[in-house]
């Protein structure tokens, strides 16, 4: 009984995350903008969340994408409440098509899946293929569980158990909070509760309190994502939390009247067993975001005063660059690019500090926080490039014509330090996974090299902010220094090399660093000529 039953849980989970996969592929994996772009206002947020869960099949999934684009500051805490508030709507479309009973098509649903994966070349053959598998492997996966659960009858000490938690609804919350902690997928448990329910092995009374729980379990996920995160990003998983227990809190109030609704339902719709708790679902999390949905600045209001702390705020979308002052006044549109550069130039300032900083401490914050800086860079970068481009249909002066040009060279430059040190970032975590110790004079000559690399760029960014030609020269001569330390470095880790003192893996995690602060004092000097050269 329970290998069947953990086997078909472990094809059920299969398939709704191949079915998830293959809807996300077919979508052009666009999540992440779908939820940047569509949460312009909380209401616009559950929609953007339920839509993404319906894609993904995975409220869970749903959520801590939100925790991490709150974590990478795409949203506020108030978009991102609405969005969690959606995908818990979102997450009870799995639940109605359990409630569809295709369990005897399983087999030949696989094998159509199997047909369009292995047959086809068209990728869009292929995803669905992937849906279709995650379909029929989903359903499967049901009726193995169902099978698995039926010796559960004969057990006393089950029958004993569902009589408690139709005395005691706490229990029932409890049971199905803990089962859904341990198998992290709500729509595995609801699943099964389904199965149950349907084989009358767990009476409504009963049912209800287990799938309330189900959907308190279902926040471990995010809680898990926000773990090592930004402040906000906590605030966010804490709020899903409090959320369904609110929720929940409700719905044990009104246990008795949602009971003979849900019955009353059953009578005029004529529901067979699983769509009479997949409508118990979906009332429950319509109903639950159709009250709180009015209190979200109080519960944004709640979870910064449980979590307190000032949080990091990188700001990914650009905050200079109007649309209309393009169309109107280019001189000015020219500026505010410059502005938008000036604020990206800082970001690699800070990001490569960080970079030093995960090198010497090895904490992973100062890594996360490094690619955090470097994503919102490229971010920066892709917005300003399309703002620079537009501004080119429009007719310029000959000076405006060299600046533009410069700031679209400037922005690629600073671009290519952030990708520098995401390559440095990566060189850390590659000495780490591999126990690769340098030696206290490698580590020493790392240290001068970043505060040379480092001080070289400020200056470059200075000048650029200043239009100061005096401190543009000066970074050429530090640029100069750069090359000189480097090609100096890599000599003398060579002859450490020769006499034993450091293996092969440290030599290249050293010269690939040095390389890497090379790279970023050319680009240093890049932004001080275009700066010389207006």
């Amino acid at each position: 009984m329970l290998f069947q039953f953990i086997g078909g849980l472990g094809i059920f989970l299969f398939g709704i995350k191949y079915m998830g996969d293959g809807l996300q592929n077919s979508a052009g994996d666009r999540l992440r903008e779908i939820l940047d772009k569509l949460t312009t206002n909380p209401f616009m947020g559950v929609l953007a969340g339920i839509f993404v869960t319906v894609l993904i099949q995975s409220s869970s999934g749903t959520t801590v994408l939100t925790v991490g684009l709150v974590n990478a500051g795409f949203l506020t805490l108030r978009q991102a409440i609405g969005v969690i508030m959606g995908a818990n709507i979102g997450t009870t479309i799995t639940s109605f098509i359990i409630g569809i009973d295709v369990g005897e098509y399983a087999l030949p649903i696989i094998a159509v899946g199997s047909i369009l994966i292995f047959f086809f070349k068209n990728p869009k053959y292929n995803y669905f293929g992937q849906i279709t598998f995650g379909f029929g492997a989903l359903f499967l996966g049901l009726e193995l569980m169902g099978d698995g659960m039926k010796p559960l009858r004969s057990l006393q000490s089950f029958q004993d158990l569902t009589v408690s938690m139709s005395d005691n609804p706490i229990l029932g919350v409890v049971i199905g909070t803990l089962f859904t902690v341990i198998v992290q997928s709500s729509s595995a448990t609801i699943g099964i509760l389904q199965e149950l329910y349907s084989q009358n092995m767990i009476d409504l009374k009963a049912a209800l309190p287990v799938l309330f729980g189900d959907n308190i379990g279902t926040t471990i996920t995010a809680i898990l994502a926000a773990i090592g995160t930004t402040v906000a990003a906590r605030r966010a998983a804490l709020t899903h939390v409090i959320f369904n227990l609110i929720g929940t809190l409700i719905f044990l109030i009104i246990l008795v009247p949602f009971r003979h609704y849900i019955e009353f339902l059953t009578t005029k719709l004529d529901l067979e067993p699983a769509m009479q708790i997949a409508f118990a679902h979906g009332t429950f999390n319509v109903t639950n975001v159709f009250i709180q949905f009015w209190f979200i600045g109080a519960l944004a209001y709640v979870v910064t005063k449980l979590i307190k702390g000032e949080d990091v705020l990188i700001e990914y979308k650009a905050k200079h660059l109007d649309e209309i002052v393009l169309e109107t006044a280019p001189s000015l549109a020219i500026r505010q690019a410059k502005q938008e550069i000036i604020r990206m130039a800082n970001y690699s300032q800070s990001g490569l500090k960080e970079a030093i900083t995960y090198l010497n401490e090895k904490d992973k914050k100062n890594a996360d926080l490094a690619l955090q800086y470097e994503e919102a860079i490229n971010n920066l970068d892709r917005q300003i490039t399309a703002y620079l481009v537009k501004l080119s249909a429009h007719p310029l002066t000959p000076h405006e014509s060299n600046e533009h040009s410069m700031l679209l060279d400037t922005s690629r430059d600073i671009e290519r330090i952030g990708d520098h040190m995401e390559n440095i970032i990566e060189l850390v975590d590659y000495q780490l996974r591999n126990n690769v110790r340098l030696t206290d004079t490698a580590k020493q000559d790392l240290d001068e090299m970043f505060t040379l690399t480092v001080s070289t760029v400020d200056k470059a960014v200075k000048a650029l902010e200043e239009g100061n030609a005096e401190l543009a020269t000066e970074v050429l001569g530090l640029e100069d220094k750069i090359d000189k330390m480097e090609r100096t470095l890599r000599k003398q880790h060579i002859m450490r090399m020769n006499e034993g003192q450091c293996d092969g893996n440290a030599g290249i995690v050293f010269v690939d660093i040095i390389s890497n602060l090379e790279r970023i004092g050319d680009h240093a000097v890049n932004i001080a000529e275009a700066v010389l050269e207006k």
